[in-house]
């Protein structure tokens, strides 16, 4: 069984017009005693020195399932242990090794393009926090086996589907680091609730305010907290969840628009298909006529 897997993407003209690509992927396995695997098979923009400075011109998203060790960048040096997850940035120096008492193993995906600034725009990573801790995720590392396994086979259209693979993965990493935070924590249990809640208020509307003093919460905090683990603001999710709502009477009713409009409780038919435009880029009468049969 190899210890390491790896292949270098060959990007046609069409993947690299694509606003996110591969670069490579990657798994390696270090054993005790070792620092890094050799530079045999890498492209010397990639060959790595631990007692030197390295410094990419993408992003990279490095995950360790086994063993321990260490990375550095211009900000400090940190401990990384099993589960860590840690970002290199494209201009930005790093080096990174595991311990020689454990060794370890890890798996990684190179990306650029204009979408990988904006997933790593995320609050998760930054140059100044490039370190997260995730545990071992079995969903995550499906995804990562599914992406190895595409790219190593390199079958006729495998860079677009490894592409949305890898928006899944970076996606299952910020949720876990999400859950995370909040698991076994009280205000998970808050948020839960005003979920539920606004789940059955979804035909009127909800006062943010007042929806954090039933739940005996200070409002500040509770935007906060809500945000940051549904990805956006309590008025916003609950405005969601009618649009969606919307979306499936349009397509298995034939209640009219003001209709509709009324049930979910907004001001007006006009108000509502303003909203709805804003959310889908379609009006609702558009909406209809491309998802009805």
């Amino acid at each position: 069984m190899k210890t390491t897997k790896f292949k270098y993407t060959t990007l046609t003209e069409e993947d690299c017009e694509l606003n996110l690509f591969m670069t490579v992927v990657g798994m390696s396995n270090i054993g005790q005693g070792k620092i890094l695997p050799p530079n045999q098979g890498h492209p010397s923009d990639y060959w790595f020195n631990t007692d030197q400075r390295r410094v990419l011109q993408e992003y990279q998203i490095v995950y360790i399932t086994e063993g321990s060790g260490v990375f550095q960048n211009r900000h400090k040096v940190y401990r990384i242990t099993p589960g860590s997850v840690f970002v290199l940035f494209p201009g930005e120096w790093h080096r990174y090794r595991p311990l020689r008492s454990t060794g370890w193993k890890s798996h990684y995906i190179g990306l650029n393009g204009d979408m990988a600034k904006i997933l790593f725009k995320s609050p998760y990573f930054s140059p100044d926090n490039p370190i997260q801790n995730i545990s071992i995720n079995g969903e995550v590392l499906e995804t990562f086996d599914k992406i190895l396994s595409m790219t190593l086979s390199e079958k006729p259209g495998y860079h677009q589907i490894c592409i949305g693979l890898l928006i899944a993965y970076i996606n299952q990493i910020i949720a876990q680091i999400r859950y995370k935070e909040f698991e076994g924590k009280e205000i998970e249990v808050k948020i839960r609730e005003a979920r539920y809640i606004l789940n059955k208020r979804i035909n009127e509307d909800v006062d943010a305010k007042l929806l954090a003093e039933e739940l005996n919460m200070g409002y500040s905090y509770f935007r906060k907290m809500f945000t940051k683990y549904t990805g956006m603001p309590p008025i916003q999710y609950h405005l969601q969840l009618r649009i969606k709502q919307a979306e499936i009477m349009l397509t298995s009713s034939n209640k009219t628009v003001k209709e509709i409009s009324y049930y979910l409780g907004f001001e007006s038919a006009f108000y509502f298909s303003r909203v709805f435009k804003e959310k889908t880029n379609m009006s609702p009468v558009d909406f209809r006529k491309i998802h009805t049969v």
